[in-house]
């Protein structure tokens, strides 16, 4: 299933797009996609059903706000360095294991939402990600096997940065990482029964028309499954909660001089295999 979550910031209604393309309203039969939701597979299986009856009513996308497909997110985990080709263009070794940064869940917005240059910005770079968003609750995973069980599904993440916060100002990367903005989510979520193997996706990211980020999650030093199990060694991972698995290479930091990091009028589009699509226009905070 793809499930979405459209309408206003703050008053987005749950919806889901069907086989055909038609966007379904999901209201009368669920209150919103949230963990409280992804971990009721009673929930889930009416809006399966319903689906195959046919008996949700259509919404009319036009002019509509696509909003995150998660709702009240309690955590948002993040994986730095966790691709082979994005370790050797910024000329890092490759981690001995996951390194684990967050972001507050208040850094999420839409897929096609404004995203915002921070004052005093010089540094603002782009991350094509593949989220994976927690079903239920995970704690001393013990295999691979417990690990993906746990997953609700997967959406498209743009892991926004601003590098001299993140690197040049001392202390962790959180600076970097929290600016207003700096996670759009969706526009789906897709249910994990339909995403059979989490390590076979290409993911893409253009600037301008320009495309520079192509990769694939095959090149991930830290699968999917692995990731998992090790954040909930050190934490609880809960429904709802969504982990960020990290970048390929193209990132802005890892190109020559002149670094071609983002500015206000700049418009950033990308995308994970079967997952959508996501567009920004990037102006000053």
């Amino acid at each position: 299933m793809k499930l979405l979550r459209v309408g206003t910031a703050g008053s987005e209604r749950p919806a889901l797009l069907d086989a055909d393309g038609t966007l379904r309203d999901l209201s009368g039969v669920v209150r919103d996609i949230d963990g409280e939701l992804l971990a009721d597979q009673e929930a889930l299986g009416r809006i399966r059903s319903a689906a195959e009856a046919g008996s949700l009513p259509a919404l009319d996308g036009t002019g509509l706000r696509v909003g995150p497909p998660v709702g009240g997110i309690g955590k948002i985990v993040c994986i730095g360095l966790n691709y082979h080709d994005h370790a050797r263009e910024t000329g890092a070794e490759p981690p001995a294991e996951p390194v684990v940064f967050f972001k507050a869940p208040d850094t999420v917005v839409g897929p096609h939402d404004t995203v915002l240059v921070p004052r005093g910005s010089t540094k603002t770079d782009w991350e094509v990600e593949l989220a994976v968003v927690i079903g239920r609750t995970a704690r001393y995973l013990e295999s691979d096997e417990e690990a993906l069980a746990c997953v609700a599904g997967y959406a498209v993440a743009h892991d926004v940065s601003e590098r001299e916060f993140q690197i040049e100002r001392g202390g962790t990367w959180d600076k970097g990482k929290n600016c207003e903005t700096f996670n759009p989510l969706g526009p789906w979520l897709v249910t994990a029964d339909e995403v059979p193997d989490p390590q076979r996706l290409s993911l893409r990211l253009w600037v301008n028309g320009e495309l520079k980020q192509d990769g694939t999650t095959a090149e991930q030093i830290f699968p999917v499954a692995e990731v998992v199990r090790y954040v909930s060694r050190f934490m609880v991972l809960r429904p709802g909660d969504v982990i960020n698995t990290g970048t390929p290479a193209g990132v802005a930091m890892g190109q020559a001089e002149p670094k071609p990091y983002l500015r206000a009028g700049d418009v950033v589009e990308l995308e994970v295999e079967g997952l959508g699509r996501q567009r920004q226009e990037l102006k000053d905070a």
